[in-house]
Parts: C-alpha cells; structure tokens; sequence
C-alpha cells in the first residue's frame, strides 16, 4: 500500500484536549489516520530563515512536516496573491481583486520553495494529496522535481467562469498548472462543468467524458462533496445540553426563538446582507419584535487584509444600528461575537437554535450547514435558510433556500422557518441529515483516494 501524503498551506497538528474546529483537519486527519502517512505545509510562523528543513512531529502514526514562511512569503504569497487575487475572483467578486506581478512572482517561488522541501521528504512511492487553491502549481513544481508519483487535487472553493478567470494574468499558466495532477476534484458538478469550459475555451483541451487532455497530460475529473462526522457531532451536540454555558445560553432566551449563525470574517459569507434581512425581519414582521434573537459570530480572519477589518467594523455598525433601534431594557434582539469558539460551543449553539441562518454569497460547499443539521434534535428540529449559492444547496434540499444578496427574501424565508409546523420541520430535517450520512467524511475521501488509485481498505 502507498504511503499517503496531504499538502495543504496550513497544518493542523492535533492538541490533547482540544477539539479541530475546521472540517478539512478534521477528514483529512481522518484519512491519515486510518492508513497513516504524512501531512506537509505552513506551520503558521514566520521566520527569517527558510533555509531550515522541515520539523517533523508524530501523533498516533501521523508524521506532521511543518515550515515556517519568511515575511514575503506571507505578506506575497499568502495574503496577497492568495487572498486578494485568487480568493476573490474565485468567489466571483471582480472588485476585490489586487493584482500585483510580485506577488504572483512569489506565489509560484513559494510553490517551488514547498515542492523542493516536500522532495527531500519523498521516497518515491508514495501517493500525494494535495489541497486548495494556495498550492495550485505545487504539482507542476513537484514534477520538475523529478516525481513521478500519482497526485491529485482538490478544490475546496468554487470554480469561476472563463471570463473571470480571464482577469488574472497570467491565467494560462495557473490553468495549464492543474494538468500536471491526475485527478482534479470539485464539490459541485456546476464547478466541473465550469472548469473544463475554460480548459476547453482556453487552452483548446479535448474532453472525453470526465476526462480532459492538454498536450500529452491526462486529467481526471470527479465530484466529491465535502462532508462531516455526523455521529461525532450529534454526540457533541447531545453533550452539550449538560453544559453549563449552554444551560445559561437557552435560559437567556426568555422563550424567544433562537436564529443562529457562524462563519469565519469574510466578504463572501454575505453577513451583512444578512444583517438587513434580519433588520427587515422585525421592521416587516412586528410581532416578532420581543420574540426572537438573532445570535452571529463571526470569527476574525485576515485581519491584515484592509477589507476584512472594513467588514468588521460594517457588521459592529449594523448590528448597534439594529439594536439601537430595536431594543428594550429586557431584550436585545442582535448578538454579534467577533471571537472564535471550539467546535463543541457551536455545536451547543446550534442545538438550542430553531432556525439555522447560512447565506454565503458564494461558498465551495459551507459545513456550518450540515454541522447545524447534525446537531439538531431530531424529536423537535429546527428550519435551515440556506444561500442557493452555497455547494451544499445542491444536497439539502430540506433547507429553505434564497437568493444571498436578497435581503428581502432571506426575511421571507426567516418568516417561514419561524412558522413552520412541526410535521415539515421533521420531514425537511429527516431528508437534510440522510443526505449528510450520505456524503459523510469518510465517504468524501475515501472516494477521492479510490479514484486516485489508492488501495482503501477496511
């Protein structure tokens, strides 16, 4: 059996006692943990010194190889052409583009650096997963290193159109760049659809089915939609009840229902449009006034990047406009939480939580989503409103879904959630969790790997 290797930007290496809050460290410790192997990228530390050789940690059979980037590399390579080139014209978002030739310059020198170190790793048997749209010429780089090892990619965010891709220079190259793995993964069928019209469009690749060739590479397409561990997280969820905070939590709700959500400080989560829904939900809808609370954390992300500090101070504006206006001595219908809590107090969350509230603008798949159906009590669940643009949309069809940049509708469908009888809350909810076990954790990358052509077993 090959060895496997992951590569991703970031590392996650596990801490006794702490739970993993990120669904990607949570199925790819998965995958490694069933067959072993290694998991090689950033540590999240900067250095000044990157002629250093990986540091390797073991944890139940799992080799962690971490380095440190130096300070252009974060501020070019990451920050920069990463999360403000790549990141927003991926999610559609034209406007938030900044291109700068240096940091694209950097942004390859950095998939280099990665390949040459990762090589000094490699035995040459091994089967190389690699992940996300920070590492997309690691490939490309990891062969001019000599490997001849089987590697697939995954695309955890969404696709974009010819056109917008088109907007990046050189844009050829980052597309012709995914030909040197042979298995390129997406979540949804409209991003793989998506990708191979530009490959087609723009680099004249011929399709066979799911199969596309460029030159003499030969890719392969699949599917395969991100899950969760359902059973571990209903059984947080069930704990949770015993939970102090949590007691506290449905206590302060003085019978009020509950809208819950919870994302990472980012542009393309859509909260501030879901701020003025839930403003049109008590302007539109008086007699919740009193009768419902609205309870968002957004966890702070990139803080470096000038307009996620801008959104931040948007969304604190928004919601103190809210309740400034709303409000009275005994009921403050907007909880806004700019902190990041572990896994297990969102999970508590989401269980005392009748209405789940998911409106990204664009997203590769959304666990919060499917976390939120997994912690629900199936004897008395709750409603899910789900962005129609959110990868899981084309899973839940239980959820309510919306347009994300529809205020109006997204109020609507609050409305409704709040409103709905128990028998089609519990048909919705029963449909929404049988599709999450369907396309659970395991399944996800078991798949993936099957594909790829490793021997999965067990």
């Amino acid at each position: 059996m090959k060895d496997l290797v992951v590569v991703s930007n970031r590392v996650s290496i596990p801490e006794a006692g702490r739970s993993q809050a990120g669904g990607l460290a949570m199925a790819l410790n998965s995958a490694l943990a069933r067959h072993g192997g290694m998991w090689f990228g950033w540590n999240g530390e900067i250095s000044h010194d990157t002629s250093l050789q990986p540091t390797q940690t073991c944890r139940n059979g799992i080799t962690y190889a971490t380095l440190p980037l130096n300070a252009e590399q974060h501020d070019d390579y990451y920050l920069g052409f990463s999360n403000e080139v790549l990141w927003p014209i991926f999610h559609f978002n034209l406007g938030a583009m900044k291109f700068q030739r240096r940091q694209a310059e950097v942004y390859y020198a950095t998939n280099l650096h990665f390949a040459e170190k990762l090589s000094t790793l490699l035995t040459g048997d091994e089967l190389i997963w690699v992940h996300d749209y920070h590492l997309i010429p690691l490939g490309e780089a990891l062969r001019r290193q000599g490997s001849h090892a089987l590697m697939g990619f995954f695309l955890h965010i969404p696709f974009p159109s010819a056109e917008l891709l088109r907007c990046i220079p050189g844009h050829r190259d980052l597309l012709a760049s995914f030909f040197a793995y042979d298995l390129l993964g997406f979540q949804t069928p409209q991003d793989l659809e998506t990708f191979c019209h530009a490959a087609i469009r723009i680099l004249g690749a011929k399709r066979s089915d799911n199969v596309l060739r460029y030159g003499d590479r030969r890719l392969k397409l699949g599917i395969y939609p991100v899950g969760i561990d359902v059973d571990t997280l209903q059984r947080e969820a069930q704990h949770s009840e015993t939970k102090q905070t949590v007691r506290q939590l449905r206590a302060s709700l003085g019978g009020c229902a509950l809208i819950a959500g919870a994302d990472r400080l980012d542009y393309s989560k859509g909260l501030g449009e879901r701020m003025l829904a839930f403003e049109h939900l008590l302007d539109d809808y008086p007699h919740y006034r009193r009768h419902v609370l609205y309870t968002q954390i957004a966890s702070p992300s990139r803080s470096a990047i000038t307009e996620y500090d801008d959104l931040r101070q948007q969304l604190e504006s928004q919601a103190g406009h809210i309740n400034g206006l709303h409000s009275d001595l005994d009921w403050v219908p907007v909880h806004y939480i700019n902190k990041t809590y572990p896994r297990t107090a969102l999970m508590g969350l989401f269980r005392a939580a009748q209405v789940g509230l998911v409106t990204p603008l664009r997203d590769g798949m959304n666990l919060v989503c499917k976390e939120f159906v997994a912690a629900q009590d199936s004897r008395n669940p709750g409603a899910l409103v789900l962005s129609e643009l959110a990868g899981a949309a084309h899973e839940l069809e239980g959820a309510l879904l919306v347009n994300p940049y529809d205020p109006h509708a997204i109020a609507e469908a609050l409305d409704q959630a709040l409103q709905m009888p128990y028998e089609e809350r519990c048909q919705r909810h029963a449909s929404m969790l049988a599709s999450v076990r369907c396309n659970d954790l395991t399944r996800w990358w078991q798949r993936f790997l099957d594909d790829l052509g490793y021997a999965v077993s067990g």
